[in-house]
């Protein structure tokens, strides 16, 4: 069974020192422009890992991924009223051109 990950978006000071972050987790992301690190840890050993982490010299700021939190499954979602009227426009367009085919008898 896969154990429980959660994400971590830290920010530093330098990329290069920032590679000894993969003793902590899997690193998903290293921004060059922004200067910040994406990774993931072990869910179990969270808070004692942002510690660590936090307290490392070349970490600016230690932030958790709130992605887990959003909702990805969508009760009751409402069809899009322009998209819906396009679909009946498209088909009324395709019967009334196989309509045409009937009556030239192609």
């Amino acid at each position: 069974m896969r154990e429980r990950r959660v994400g971590l978006a830290i920010y530093v000071k330098s990329l290069k020192a920032a590679r000894n972050l993969r003793k902590f987790g899997n690193i998903h992301y290293m921004s060059r422009r922004l200067n910040y690190v994406s990774m993931y840890t072990a869910a179990d050993t969270f808070e004692q890992t942002v510690e660590r982490i936090a307290r490392l010299d070349f970490v600016t700021r230690v932030e958790r991924s709130h992605r887990h939190e959003i909702k990805t499954v969508y009760d009751n979602a409402k069809p899009d009223k322009a998209k819906e009227f396009d679909y009946k426009m498209e088909e009324s367009q395709i019967l009334s051109i196989a309509r045409g085919e009937q009556q030239l008898g192609l």
